[in-house]
């Protein structure tokens, strides 16, 4: 069977469509916006805060790192926690060049220095993204709970009639929607568009089902309460660096870990750009929510976004960096070990 070889263009465009991405977004997000304001909110800032926070940042790479160990141990692999953790650094650092690209790189990090299939390991990276939107949506609900007045008050300003009862109505037609369409989902295979997108939704309830099937269900669920706790004090704790962000609430967070979190998602470089921009949209919402001007809200808002986005990435840079010679020397281990052997 013939090898295929990497496409070097295709990475090319994919690096600057992702550079576009971000510029694009950050030129939106910067458009005419006062410097001096970001530079002097900056300069009053706390930042043993920001130290406090990046704590919380790396302890989310150790809880996956362990949680991963757990996940491979069904295949009958017992994998080092510290090559769990440097292989999953390793694959943050790569996709500060090329997004999306951590994935396959993490799977083929663990395979040199653990010898896990890639297709395994890569199954195992598919359901944790999984399980990562599963635990996102359970803050997007907290959100919906502790800061629905938010959402009543972008609706209010924008002169929109705001109505409970229709969010109701939307979450329930939805309901309705799921089990009809769980009810009829063998006829509606039969047709070729459909078929598509029920073999996805099957996918991710598979992957979802595959969880009860760990050895240490209880441990699993713990870690991942772990990640996405420290998800939220790595985020949350910024806003204490900031005068005008320290008076903020516990479920101030809740809307803060959502609406960075998406800004992330979007496939820029590094999240740099999408970031800044949803940063300033939803601080602008908290602000009006509160009866202050949504003009100064986007200010604080981008101000935090010039701390958090840069304190994700020197953590990615620093942890991916330390990753590569740890990876090198474990490689340099297996083979000294394999020579000996022979």
């Amino acid at each position: 069977m013939e090898k295929k070889t990497k496409n070097p263009l295709k990475s090319i465009l994919t690096i600057v469509i992702s550079l576009a991405f971000a510029g694009f977004f950050l030129w939106v997000a910067l458009k005419g916006l006062d410097f001096k304001v970001i530079q002097k909110s900056l300069s009053k800032a706390n930042y043993w805060w920001v130290a406090f926070a990046a704590c919380f940042g790396i302890a989310a790479y150790w809880f996956r790192a362990i949680r991963w160990n757990l996940m491979l141990e069904p295949m009958g692999y017992k994998i080092s926690n510290a090559n769990s953790l440097w292989s999953i650094s390793f694959g943050y650092l790569m996709n500060l060049t090329i997004p999306r690209s951590g994935e396959v790189a993490r799977a083929t990090a663990l395979y040199g220095v653990e010898k896990v299939p890639v297709d395994q390991s890569f199954g195992t990276i598919i359901l944790e993204r999984v399980v990562d939107l599963v635990c996102m949506l359970c803050f997007l609900g907290l959100t919906l709970i502790f800061k629905g007045d938010v959402i009543s008050s972008v609706y209010k300003n924008s002169g929109a009639d705001f109505n409970p009862n229709k969010i109701f109505f939307i979450v329930g037609t939805l309901l309705v929607g799921a089990i009809l369409f769980f009810i009829f989902k063998k006829r509606l295979a039969d047709i070729p568009v459909l078929d598509k997108i029920i073999k996805f939704i099957d996918g991710i309830l598979d992957g979802l089902t595959s969880i009860f099937k760990l050895k240490q269900k209880g441990k699993f669920i713990l870690y991942t309460i772990g990640i996405w706790v420290s998800y939220y004090f790595a985020a949350y704790l910024v806003c204490f660096a900031l005068p005008e962000t320290s008076g903020f609430t516990f479920d101030d967070g809740f809307l803060i870990l959502v609406v960075g979190t998406f800004g992330m998602i979007i496939p820029a470089s590094g999240g740099i750009g999408a970031f800044n921009l949803a940063m300033k949209y939803g601080f602008m919402a908290l602000f009006i929510s509160m009866g202050k001007s949504g003009e100064v809200g986007g200010e604080v808002g981008l101000t935090y976004s010039f701390i958090s986005l840069p304190l994700q990435i020197f953590i990615m840079l620093v942890m991916g960096l330390i990753s590569i010679p740890m990876l090198a020397k474990e490689r340099n281990k297996i083979v000294a070990q394999k020579e000996f052997t022979e």
